[in-house]
């Protein structure tokens, strides 16, 4: 029976016969691993998913987190998932032995957790946030810090958060007021409030390692002299350190996870690295965050496709539009026209998108400088692409299910709720757009877009539908002269949420061509459908980035000539 949380044979295919991971166990570190070892890990993660997972999503959205002015409440399975999760090793398995750690390809492992995002994003995220933390030490932290925070981590004992945003600031972090005072010991003590921190309290774990941005007294203003310290929720002594929950945000999404606003008063807290390089060292786990949001939105739009796929097959209503008689039996739905352009379209996003993600991770095991270099310049198209379209998938499961579908019977809504977030989360798409168009594409002299191109051009030079792409990437690469052309920052960042669309709907068309090439000269419906979708992304989903481009290409400036009084 196929599986409606994640399809195996898709990511079996990008794995093994579209990315070749076989190949990665002829480095070094990887030599202790085989497709054996791989499969083992994808098929414990599929059974830890359906048994442990899955079953608790509704309930734990039913039930979100309650605070009762002292504890946390969750329900006691999201607990027991997350410990059967630690026991799997999985949690660390791509960190150095040395750290007990399993030294499995990033690739391998992204594939393994898709399989937890899809089933439940919600409990999934705890482990997310743990390993985004650790990984972060791991980088900076010294030897000692490994020690007693990161190896807890790994055993499940500890869990991890990471605290930027605050009340009055947001995203711009340049006006964090969290203070960080400096005592003879070496210590520091951490005063001020942040506020949308995912996982902040609760009684999942024996302690919580909270890193935190903090600017050092009387250092200057922005974002350039902040510093990160890990501030764990209780001492060593076991004492509780001077870290309150001020409250529990209540999303529409992500209900399970814990969402909170926490205080922390003249709290202990230690350096991490260097003072006035915290937001260096908060890029290792926020770009890691940003990829692992973005394989959220493509889980939870891939599993509401197979939700729907499966329910557009038993369903039956209505007949075909040249039926004559009106006493004929009901036919499912998915022999209506529309339905299938849904499920299409849908089809292309997931699983466009996942092969982004298998692509991406690919790239940090292949570590090499135009490797570094081309996925820093997709960072933002991994994070926001499935966010916006990978939720369409779920519209559009919402709306195959018909009335259904917007019911709480159903779980498309959810996955919707979900998925909502994740535009949202580590960076609004908008923000996401300046990043890319304001920096990505412009650093170094524009080497990052030039690789990009380059690579999504000698794909495109070997297909029979590679002429549209060739096309798109001559444009965008005009387009994204002729923005800069002026030196405006202003001027050329006014649409840079049109760039990211279509820079982004480029990239995705390059995932097609890539696995259409792998899917050549194999029969049978698995490789029929990448060969349909293939064709549908280019000849129905590339043309939209055209008005997108002209009106980039345009110059047109009415979002910076827009008065607000104009708004109402």
């Amino acid at each position: 029976m196929n599986s409606k949380v994640l399809s195996r044979r898709d990511l079996d295919f990008l794995l093994y016969e579209w990315l070749d991971v076989e190949s990665l166990t002829t480095r070094e570190r990887f030599a202790d691993h085989s497709r054996e070892t791989f499969d083992a890990f994808l098929d414990v993660s599929q059974q830890i998913a359906e048994r442990d997972f899955a079953p608790h999503n509704r309930k734990n959205d039913l039930n979100e987190p309650t605070f009762d002015g002292e504890r946390v409440t969750i329900i006691p399975e999201v607990s027991h998932a997350l410990r059967v999760f630690a026991e799997s090793g999985l949690l660390g398995a791509t960190m150095d032995a040395e750290h007990g750690g399993l030294q499995l390809p990033h690739v391998v492992q992204r594939a393994c957790f898709l399989w937890f995002q899809a089933a439940n994003t919600a409990t999934s995220a705890y482990a997310m946030l743990t390993g985004g933390n650790a990984h972060l030490l791991l980088a900076h932290g010294t030897e000692d810090q490994i020690r007693r925070f990161v190896h807890p981590m790994l055993e499940g004992r500890f869990t991890g958060t990471m605290c930027l945003s605050e009340p009055q600031a947001g995203s711009s972090l340049s006006d964090v007021t969290t203070k960080a005072v400096r005592e003879e010991s070496g210590l520091y003590r951490i005063s001020g409030g942040k506020m949308w921190i995912s996982g902040g309290d609760h009684e999942l774990s024996e302690n919580i390692i909270h890193l935190v941005l903090a600017r050092v007294a009387g250092a200057p203003a922005g974002v350039k002299s902040l510093s990160l310290f890990i501030v764990p929720k209780k001492l060593e002594s076991g004492e509780r350190n001077g870290v309150t929950l001020a409250g529990l945000n209540h999303k529409m999404g992500y209900r399970g996870t814990t969402n909170t606003v926490l205080a922390f008063d003249d709290a202990e807290g230690e350096l991490v690295g260097e003072e006035g390089r915290g937001l260096q060292y908060m890029f290792h786990m926020m770009n890691e965050a940003r990829i692992g949001v973005g394989s959220g939105a493509v889980a939870l739009g891939y599993t509401g496709y197979l939700h729907a796929l499966d329910y557009a097959r038993e369903r039956l209503q209505g007949r075909p539009v040249d039926a004559k008689d009106p006493t004929a039996p009901p036919v499912p739905i998915i022999n209506h026209a529309d339905v299938r352009r849904m499920l299409l379209a849908s089809k292309t996003y997931v699983e466009g998108g996942l092969a982004l993600m298998l692509y991406s991770a690919k790239l940090l095991d292949e570590p090499s400088p135009e490797n570094d270099l081309l996925l820093d310049t997709l960072t933002p198209i991994v994070k926001a692409w499935p966010s916006q379209w990978c939720r369409l998938a779920d519209d559009h499961a919402i709306q195959i299910h018909g009335g259904y579908g917007y019911t709480r019977e159903y779980p498309v809504e959810q996955f919707y709720r979900d998925n909502r977030l994740n535009s949202i989360h580590e960076g609004t798409d908008g923000i996401q757009a300046l990043d890319l168009l304001g920096r990505k594409v412009t650093q170094r002299g524009g080497a990052g877009l030039a690789l990009l191109l380059d690579r999504i051009r000698a794909t495109a030079t070997k297909s029979d539908l590679g002429a549209p792409v060739l096309a798109a990437c001559d444009r965008l690469a005009a387009t994204t002269a002729k923005l800069w052309a002026g030196g405006d920052p202003n001027r050329a960042l006014a649409n840079a949420t049109a760039y990211l669309d279509a820079a982004g709907h480029l990239v995705i068309a390059w995932m097609w061509l890539a696995q259409l090439e792998a899917a050549s000269g194999r029969d049978g419906d698995f490789y029929d459908g990448k060969r349909i979708a293939a064709r549908y992304f280019i000849t129905h989903e590339l043309p939209r980035i055209g008005p997108m481009l002209d009106l980039l290409d345009s110059g047109d400036t009415l979002l910076l000539d827009l008065e607000d009084a104009w708004l109402g």
